[in-house]
């Protein structure tokens, strides 16, 4: 495999000599535009001696990329046929800073990559500054994967694209049908910084929608949830077209939480998808210690 970016036409070439038809359940869709790889590595702001976490690497397009740029690069992959040709190409010339593992990367969200120090204690352990995940996430196991890494060790950033409906969701603001349990927990841990919109036409194939690149940046304050709060927020967002006092009915546990809604100016009748992300730190606050 060549260095640097593959044309639409050397990709197809390379899934066929590999006898690779592309699946749609594993999102198999393979960028081919060099240009939204240089805004993911300007994104991450990629530098010599980072660790780079990439989900999903496929051909290696964007692997090779964050290696000729210094990265030390863990990378996950759950087809063994792509595994395999990454290891039989790659390894060659970068077995020092190139570790992939075959998996599933919900399973394996860090991509086999073991911290060695973590930034913080307890609720808010962080991962050190040069901990970057870079990559194209497969739509199936984005919104998934990212539960995972939010329920972990925080790397200091996520340059990570993804299909326009699950931008959507991540940067949903109160009041609109995209705001979901996952947004709260996104937004409460890290902040976007940019968006680049990513035509179809990036990708052969073609997929049916369009994506985003979104480069997202650790807060200087992380708020994370705790299980029992995760699971409260989704089963509150499972009912989201119910008002707030019809879904906590029965619920001693989060009339302290109601009561902090009311002071805000939301009563009853509020819906879950109209309540401040801020508000929902609060209902974390407010249940009672394990």
């Amino acid at each position: 495999m060549s260095e640097g970016i593959l044309t639409p036409t050397a990709t197809r070439e390379a899934l066929a000599r590999l006898g690779i038809k592309p699946n749609r359940n594993l999102g198999q869709n393979f960028l081919i535009d060099g240009n939204i790889v240089r805004k993911s590595l300007q994104f991450a702001d990629v530098s010599d001696g980072d660790i780079a976490i990439e989900i999903g690497p496929g051909l290696g397009t964007l692997t090779l990329a964050l290696l000729a740029r210094g990265a030390i690069v863990y990378a996950v992959e759950i087809d063994r046929t792509l595994h395999r040709h990454l290891n039989d190409t790659i390894l060659q010339k970068y077995s020092n800073r190139f570790f992939s593992v075959l998996g599933d990367a919900v399973k394996i969200p860090l991509a086999g990559y073991s911290p060695s120090r973590i930034v913080g204690a307890g609720t808010t352990d962080c991962l050190p500054s040069n901990v970057k995940v870079v990559a194209n996430l497969p739509y199936a196991v984005a919104t998934p994967w990212l539960g995972r890494i939010l329920s972990g060790p925080l790397p200091a950033c996520l340059c990570i694209m993804v299909q326009k409906e699950a931008a959507d969701r991540y940067l949903a603001v109160p009041g609109g049908k995209s705001f979901s349990a996952i947004t709260i927990f996104l937004q409460s841990a890290y902040d976007t910084v940019d968006t680049h919109a990513v035509s179809r036409s990036c990708f052969t194939p073609k997929p049916a929608v369009d994506s985003v690149l979104l480069n997202l940046v650790r807060r200087r304050s992380v708020f994370r949830f705790s299980s029992e709060g995760q699971a409260t927020i989704r089963r509150l967002f499972a009912h989201r077209r119910k008002q707030i006092g019809a879904l906590t009915r029965g619920r001693a546990n989060l009339q302290p939480w109601l009561e902090l809604l009311r002071r805000a100016g939301f009563d009853h009748k509020v819906r879950p998808e109209m309540i401040p992300v801020a508000l929902w730190t609060d209902l974390e606050r407010s249940l009672p210690e394990s």
